[in-house]
């Protein structure tokens, strides 16, 4: 017999954006009476929150669906594919997965109470854009956690880097209202949250449709509300990230020194072949001035390998551009063409054994910088959110410093979802280790 109230399982791909939109569908779900099942097994409505940047995201979301459909025919459940390759394949989805009931773009999600039972099980599909800002309200968001937050400022993007997919699946960029960020970040400080994080494609670009006012003026802005204690924001554009950011940054007392600032390419010809509109000079003078401004800064960015006609000499320059900035944290991946995109028009003339090897060689280099990074750190005492237990030990708690670095820990008393001070005794490449004092 089934229950009275449905279930959802929510399973999702990709990045912060993308947890952030689980948390809000969650929450729109339960306001309209569903109920959140532990596992697939146990749902009758399942959602796949999709991404689309690589193409490897891709294949994990085909591979979960044919797992899924046995799912389907046992519990009569419904399956909707939502975000970005909902967007970007639309009804392509049913001629690979017939199974799926709805498909829905990012711009609307909020139709998807809508197409519930007792409505009609007709498939459908829903990815128009909008310009205006559609909100879901921030009261009903299902926060997977209990003290650190995210927070959507903007969506979209404009700048059609020669790789990137983003534009064809969140769209032109679109500010949020600066009134319903401030209004959200008090509550969670209301709701005893320490830590939110500012999220956007863009988010150097935000500018507040009411007022004119950009990004600076709203981290000044949060930064004045009481209770919460660190602010973080991703991702940013070299070429939108100016010296006022910069300075806002420096200014504020609860932004943390911590700056993801994606690079790609350490070579100027493959950032113009890429549509970065900066160079390799450029992008080292930005991180010049927030180390003078900001000696502890933590700086962490995206590379890419084996972008069409990377030469050996200019992928020495990527390597030797690591070694110069001395990043605390990389992502890095190999080159494979995106839908739409104008790199997808060009010959992949490097091969998928070079991409691997200068992915090897990257990886490598990064890891002995992040060992050399985290040694200096032994004997300093620093501050950390703790969000948890370790996941490799549960006597061993875990969290993260104002670097944004996984920091594990011994304490003798319990402190999930609390500020310590801990003591660093000792470390690896991907964390440090220490005792809480």
């Amino acid at each position: 017999m089934r229950k009275s109230k449905l279930r959802y399982y929510i399973h999702t791909f990709g990045c912060q954006m993308n947890e952030n939109d689980s948390e809000h569908l969650a929450g729109l779900l339960n306001s309209s009476g569903l109920e959140p099942a532990l596992s697939p097994e146990e749902s009758e409505l399942i959602i796949v929150n999709t991404c689309a940047v690589r193409e490897k995201s891709e294949q994990k979301l085909y591979s979960l669906l044919g797992r899924l459909e046995s799912i389907k025919k046992k519990n009569k459940a419904l399956i909707g594919v939502v975000g970005c390759v909902a967007q970007l394949y639309r009804s392509k989805l049913w001629d690979k997965k017939p199974s799926i009931d709805f498909v829905i773009g990012p711009d609307n999600y909020w139709q998807i109470p809508h197409l519930l039972p007792p409505s009609p099980r007709e498939k459908v599909i829903s990815t128009q854009w909008s310009t205006e800002w559609h909100e879901i309200p921030f009261q009903q968001v299902r926060r997977e956690s209990l003290v650190s937050a995210y927070i959507t400022i903007m969506e979209g993007c404009n700048n059609f880097c020669a790789y990137c997919v983003v534009p064809f699946t969140r769209g032109r960029e679109k500010s949020r209202p600066m009134s319903h960020i401030l209004a959200e970040a008090e509550d969670l400080a209301f709701k005893r949250y320490k830590e939110i994080q500012l999220l956007g494609q863009n988010v150097n670009s935000y500018e507040d449709p009411d007022t004119g006012h950009q990004f600076p003026v709203l981290l000044e802005e949060i930064d004045h509300i009481e209770g919460i204690e660190w602010i973080r924001f991703i991702t940013s554009h070299p070429k939108n990230f100016t010296k006022n950011i910069a300075l806002a940054m420096k200014e504020a007392s609860k932004v943390c020194h911590q700056l993801h600032l994606p690079i790609q390419s350490g070579s100027t010809s493959v950032l113009q072949r890429m549509n970065r509109d900066y160079t390799r000079e450029e992008y080292l003078e930005k991180i010049a001035v927030l180390r003078d401004l900001m000696p502890d800064i933590s700086l962490s960015s995206d590379i890419i390998v084996g972008f069409p006609g990377e030469t050996q000499e200019e992928f020495d320059e990527t390597l030797s551009l690591i070694e110069t900035v001395r990043f605390t944290n990389i992502f890095s991946f190999r080159y494979s063409p995106r839908p739409f995109t104008s790199a997808s028009k060009e010959k992949d003339n490097v091969t998928f054994e070079e991409k691997k090897k200068r992915l090897i060689q990257v990886q490598a280099l990064q890891k002995k910088i992040q060992l050399e990074v985290n040694r200096s750190f032994l004997g300093q005492t620093q501050k950390v959110l703790c969000t948890g237990r370790s996941k490799k030990d549960p006597h061993v708690y875990s969290g993260r410093n104002q670097g944004y670095q996984v920091v594990n820990f011994n304490s003798n008393k319990e402190v999930i979802h609390q500020f310590l001070q801990v003591r660093i005794t000792s470390c690896g490449p991907y964390s440090l280790f220490g005792q809480a004092v």
